[in-house]
């Protein structure tokens, strides 16, 4: 079997005692670690298949919380760096009435985007694995370059690669920086992961069919478009394959989207897929692999926090149980 490697940001998010006020009138938070590749990683280790961070944090408080949560969640952290140079990154939220969330980041630099492409060893990757990116680290810095050398050493090795845009415009200058740099990365995977909210910032075009194809380019197989309680629809390059989602009570969306695509990718491992079966794989297992991933994601969304509120494995598979009676 392979092992999922996430690369990218781990960080502290502040969730707010109390909801529906503005970031500037919370009084109180709450710590909870995350980071959307570092949330992947940890689904997948808490569904039970390998998992390991590769990151940078600072030396410091933040980071000794965020490494032993990591190895609670069962995520291998010996390719997480630490570094004096730049503070552990930190993000404080504020949540809407519905769950749904404003973000302040502080990360200027924060420690991850120091991770250098030497620090990234090709020998990690071996045939079977998958790499899952966003593009919160894809600003300029070395943090960058290290993701195209994780990208270029496992697809060599052949792994397959997973991207989540996972779009924060807060933390660009400009939303066209964004946008590009998504777009530069994006040949470079096999799957791709985009919301509804996402789609026609990414794509520039309104017409959803039209935006989804114009994503098959480079290596992309399979695009899968998630719609928060909506559920989520897989599409091949000629094919599509709808999901619907499960009514839950919502307390927080953090890391609702990382719980889905860490579920679809957990499926993925445990069902053996590599870049030259991928396609028959989702074919085959399409209304398995979507359960599982809406109901991690859903079920996240009843707890604060992204990675404190991951369910049990046990506990995806009792909601898709239920919804099947």
């Amino acid at each position: 079997m392979g092992k999922l490697f996430s690369i990218g940001e781990v960080l502290i998010d502040f969730i707010p005692l109390q909801k529906g006020v503005a970031l500037k009138d919370v009084v109180s938070f709450e710590r909870a670690p995350g980071g959307a590749p570092a949330n992947v990683a940890a689904a997948v280790a808490k569904y039970g298949q390998k998992s390991a961070m590769i990151s940078k944090l600072g030396k410091d408080a933040f980071g000794d919380f965020l490494v032993e949560k990591l190895v609670e969640a069962g995520v291998e952290t010996d390719k997480v760096y630490r570094t004096d140079e730049a503070n552990t990154a930190l993000a404080f939220v504020s949540l809407k009435e519905n769950g749904e969330r404003d973000f302040s980041f502080y990360r200027n630099p924060s420690a991850d985007l120091l991770l250098s492409e030497r620090e990234v060893d090709p020998a990690w990757f071996q045939a079977g694995d998958i790499l899952h990116f966003c593009s919160v680290d894809l600003v300029e810095s070395p943090m960058k370059q290290a993701h195209r050398k994780a990208i270029e050493a496992v697809t060599a090795a052949g792994g397959l690669v997973s991207f989540d845009p996972n779009v924060r415009l807060p933390l660009w200058k400009e939303a066209e920086d964004c946008r590009r740099a998504i777009l530069e990365f994006l040949p470079s995977a096999d799957i791709v992961k985009v919301s509804d909210e996402e789609l026609e910032f990414i794509t520039g075009i309104k017409g959803e069919a039209e935006a989804i194809q114009s994503l098959f380019t480079g290596n992309v197989k399979a695009v899968v478009y998630t719609k928060g309680a909506a559920g989520a629809d897989l599409f091949l390059k000629e094919e599509k394959f709808v999901s619907r989602g499960y009514s839950v009570e919502a307390v927080d969306t953090t890391g609702a989207g990382d719980a889905f695509i860490g579920g679809f990718l957990y499926q993925l491992l445990e069902l053996g897929a590599n870049p030259a079966n991928v396609e028959k794989v989702l074919r085959a297992n399409h209304g398995r692999i979507l359960q599982f991933a809406n109901a991690s994601g859903a079920l996240t969304t009843t707890g604060k926090g992204a990675i404190s509120a991951l369910p049990a494995k046990a506990e995806v598979e009792a909601v898709i149980g239920r919804q099947a009676d």
